[in-house]
């Protein structure tokens, strides 16, 4: 990658804009963890990258799991005995429990009542609730449409179809200079629901978009794949390649209000979980770290014990931490661009720090050069910013001894990342500094 700052060259408001409007584009689309709402999506994803499409059929064991059968849907409704539709599946896909299997059949109040979902402490909201491994038909509506039910008969019909075919994901890979990669994963399988997660997957799209214009140190795998079920399949049909990743991310509820909240891999303590932390101390952004649990998102599957993967998961608010989440509420007012850009911006400069997150080895170690006839103490800037490019300077000379990285230097000396790059690049100009190879 070159040594510019990635975001130097990128309209980063821009590309909130552009994201917003892919995910506009996305919204109406059913989608599940299988069917046709899926390869809709990557459709659509492929006009902006050279998307992979790979399709594992039916049946296939991946690990103790099984792929499911492919469920996809035309349309379904529920009738009073007056011929009115009072749930229309058309008007939001929410309204239909993901997996339904076909249902043509008159039913009482009471049995419909069995089959319908709501969210009471917000009752004007449809929830999103699915049934993938058990054969169930359902509805979801607002809770106040649920106590205004009369008595009466009701005619329900679901065109859906649950048959074996496939389980459809996403890959795209951008060659670097290393064989080591830095994944990218989000997943693609929720209907209308913007910030979970169709946030991930539109930033997802344009940092690839952004990652392909230019030279990357290192690869870069992006996956667009139905949550558990696909990141389970990817790691069983690609256990070969899981020793490539270097790093990598869970992208998911990106485009909210809230603080940027980063869940360590299980490791812990892994350059991935460094250099995120580092850039959210300096990035002028509230923020949480938390430790890894196994639930969430797939981070979970790659970092299970078998794997133990250095990923984490960065995201704005948390899966289930805001009351809008799997609602028809986590619409397209609910996210904004301008928390989309922040994102983006986050997630390219946690990359700038892994590119660049090189040891060096001081060229003149026995006691300071003289750097003021170098021009290194005459930095343009206010007071303030030119003592911390002085101090950048000194920190970078004393600790590249060839163990200390500059994410080490950065974090023992509590300077910016991209002060302490800056230090080391004039320090090679002037040949003061060398990197260490190999």
């Amino acid at each position: 990658m070159a040594k510019e700052n990635l975001k130097t060259s990128i309209n980063i408001d821009k590309n909130g804009r552009e994201m917003y409007h892919l995910m506009s584009e996305l919204f109406p689309i059913c989608r599940s963890i299988t069917g046709n709402g899926v390869r809709k999506t990557l459709d659509i994803i492929k006009k902006h990258i050279p998307l992979t499409v790979h399709e594992v059929p039916t049946g296939t064991r991946v690990f103790d799991w099984t792929v499911p059968k492919e469920w996809n849907i035309v349309t379904a409704f529920v009738k009073n005995s007056k011929g009115e539709k009072i749930i229309d599946f058309t008007e939001n896909n929410l309204h239909v429990l993901n997996y339904s299997v076909p249902v043509k059949k008159k039913v009482s109040l009471g049995e419909l009542k069995e089959h319908i979902f709501t969210v009471p402490e917000y009752p004007d909201w449809i929830p999103y609730r699915t049934s993938y491994y058990k054969e169930n038909w359902g509805f979801c509506i607002s809770h106040n449409q649920f106590i205004n039910l009369k008595e009466d008969e009701y005619e329900v019909f679901i065109d859906s179809s649950l048959e074996n075919g496939y389980l459809t994901y996403g890959e795209y890979c951008i060659e670097g200079e290393k064989k080591e990669e830095i994944l990218i994963s989000c997943h693609i399988c929720h209907p209308s629901l913007c910030n979970d997660n169709l946030s991930g997957a539109a930033l997802a799209v344009f940092l690839a978009k952004c990652l392909s214009q230019v030279a990357p140190e290192y690869s870069y795998r992006f996956l667009f794949i139905p949550g558990t079920i696909g990141s389970i399949t990817w790691l069983c049909l690609n256990e070969s390649k899981v020793s490539e990743i270097k790093h990598g991310l869970v992208a998911a509820c990106l485009g909210d209000s809230g603080k940027f909240t980063y869940k360590k891999s299980r490791q812990g303590n892994a350059e991935i979980d460094r250099a995120v932390i580092n850039v959210l101390k300096n990035s002028g952004h509230d923020y949480e770290v938390i430790n890894f649990i196994p639930f969430g998102y797939d981070e979970r599957q790659y970092c299970s014990p078998g794997f133990n993967l250095p990923v984490g998961c960065l995201m704005k608010t948390p899966h289930g931490q805001y009351s809008q989440y799997h609602t028809s509420a986590d619409n397209l007012d609910f996210v904004r661009p301008e928390y989309l850009a922040d994102s983006f911006s986050i997630y390219l400069s946690v990359f700038d720090v892994l590119e660049n997150n090189k040891k060096y080895i001081n060229q003149n170690p026995k006691c300071e050069p003289q750097l003021g006839k170098r021009g290194l103490y005459q930095m343009t800037g206010g007071q303030q910013d030119r003592k911390e490019k002085e101090l950048s300077v000194l920190w970078v000379l004393n600790l590249s001894d060839g163990s200390n990285t500059l994410l080490d230097i950065s974090d023992k000396a509590g300077l910016n990342f991209d002060l302490i790059k800056d230090a080391a690049d004039a320090l090679i100009e002037r040949d003061l500094l060398k990197e260490c190879r190999g």
